[in-house]
């Protein structure tokens, strides 16, 4: 039945979502979350990226949590979630995009990391986090943190 609905979204145009890993980098002390600035708008954003090969889709986000917010942890393997949103792109369309949220529990910070010329970074509450961000899947997931 789902290869019946792909091939009529594809018939009137619709294109299937493509799939990115996405890292809520969570203080195990304090619950607080890190959010960052996306590179475009400058809207806070978790660190996400594509899946890339020979990592695990936890892996992939761990290391996304890295490169865009200079994060070292453990990174659980089970999902916290997934959501739902449209991906600018350079040529000015969108398409959709499923992203798979892991939760990384934050041992490490470092200053010098490969993107921090391009973002800022702030830690919030769970509840805080949830009304900085625009995604409203997202949105979900991060009040569902709060207490946890």
């Amino acid at each position: 039945m789902n290869m019946i609905l792909r091939s009529f979204d594809m018939l009137l145009g619709r294109r299937p979502a493509s799939m990115q890993v996405g890292a809520v980098c969570r203080d195990p002390a304090t619950g607080r979350v890190l959010l960052i600035t996306s590179r475009g708008t400058g809207r806070w954003v978790i660190p996400k990226g594509w899946p890339m090969e020979g990592r695990t889709l936890p892996g992939a986000a761990a290391q996304e949590a890295w490169e865009e917010a200079g994060v070292r942890g453990r990174v659980h393997p089970t999902e916290l979630g997934r959501y739902r949103y449209d991906k600018g792109q350079d040529e000015g369309f969108a398409i959709p995009v499923e992203m798979r949220v892991f939760l990384l529990e934050v041992t490490a910070l470092s200053d010098d990391f490969p993107e921090q010329s391009q973002r800022r970074r702030q830690w919030f509450a769970p509840a805080k986090a949830a009304q900085h961000v625009d995604e409203p899947g997202l949105r979900r997931i991060l009040a569902r943190l709060d207490g946890r």
